[in-house]
């Protein structure tokens, strides 16, 4: 099986071309530009592969809703060339093959249970902290959509008394992206991420937060596991103080065999960060069987 993967991103494309098993046989990135730009070079390249499905995996916010109207749309992204734009539209047209499609990170969950760590379980979010926060949320074999889908990187979080920032996102500042995406770091500490690893408050800070939006996500989707990846999620520290701020604030509230192995349950992404483009691949796989 020839599959067509596109994990589209606000600053590149990265399109690839792999197999039901996951297995990836090429991958190339192109900038991402307007649509009228990037979108041909794209195309070129998936027409040349011979694929039988492709499945992408899109940043948003998009319409994943089979049933509606704007099905296959990017929708209000601040992305202002690429708002209502019918992305799977333009390429089941030029293409001819069936064309699964999700969010970026929803496509990255479903890379871990199909491939990765998470493999067999029922239920799993994975979250991916970067130049934003965003959350896929996977649920007894399903990507959970609901009447959108989860845009779990906005919930709002309690500042810290000794925090003065005032957050970074425009809509909310004090969501989980406006404290702790890699922007919100470096406007706060005048720095960026990498440049900051030393700096024992900063991770402090960051474990809090984070910690403080996956307690919630634990007492409402109940998952059998949490998966942490992109950029910010390299600092390796991060890891054992946001599973001790887990245990403090649930202050022993619920039990389980997960959180007292917290070290199995809260854990980083698995798949050298191709979680992305297999979950795509999965994505398209999917679609072809269910055409």
């Amino acid at each position: 099986m020839r599959l067509g993967a596109l994990e589209a991103g606000g600053t590149k494309m990265v399109c690839a071309v792999g197999d039901e098993t996951g297995k990836i046989f090429e991958q190339i990135c192109i900038p991402t530009r307007t649509p009228e730009e990037t979108v041909p070079e794209m195309l070129a390249y998936f027409k040349k592969a011979e694929i039988e499905a492709l499945g992408i995996g899109c940043f948003g916010p998009i319409d994943p809703d089979k049933s509606s109207a704007t099905y296959g749309y990017i929708t209000s992204t601040p992305k202002l060339a690429w708002r209502n734009y019918n992305i799977v539209g333009a390429f089941e047209e030029a293409l001819g093959c069936p064309v699964g499609f999700d969010t970026d990170v929803n496509g990255s969950a479903l890379g871990e249970v199909t491939f990765g760590q998470a493999k067999g379980k029922n239920s799993v979010i994975y979250i991916t902290i970067g130049t934003g926060v965003g959350a896929g949320i996977f649920v007894e074999g399903n990507l959970v959509h609901g009447m959108l889908h989860p845009e779990a990187g906005h919930v709002l979080i309690q500042k810290r008394e000794d925090d003065t920032y005032q957050g970074k996102c425009p809509y909310h500042k004090c969501c989980l992206e406006g404290l702790a995406a890699g922007p919100a770091i470096e406007e706060r500490w005048g720095k960026k991420a990498i440049e900051l690893k030393d700096r024992e408050e900063v991770w402090d800070l960051e474990s809090y937060y984070i910690a403080q939006a996956l307690v919630g996500y634990i007492l409402t989707v109940s998952p059998e596991m949490i998966i942490l990846g992109g950029g910010v999620m390299h600092q390796e520290q991060l890891f054992p103080k946001i599973r001790s701020y887990v245990k403090e604030l649930l202050n022993g509230y619920i039990r389980t065999e997960e959180l007292e192995h917290i070290e199995s349950y809260i854990v980083p992404a698995s798949l050298q960060d191709n979680q992305g483009i297999m979950g795509c691949l999965e994505l398209g796989r999917r679609a072809l069987e269910n055409q």
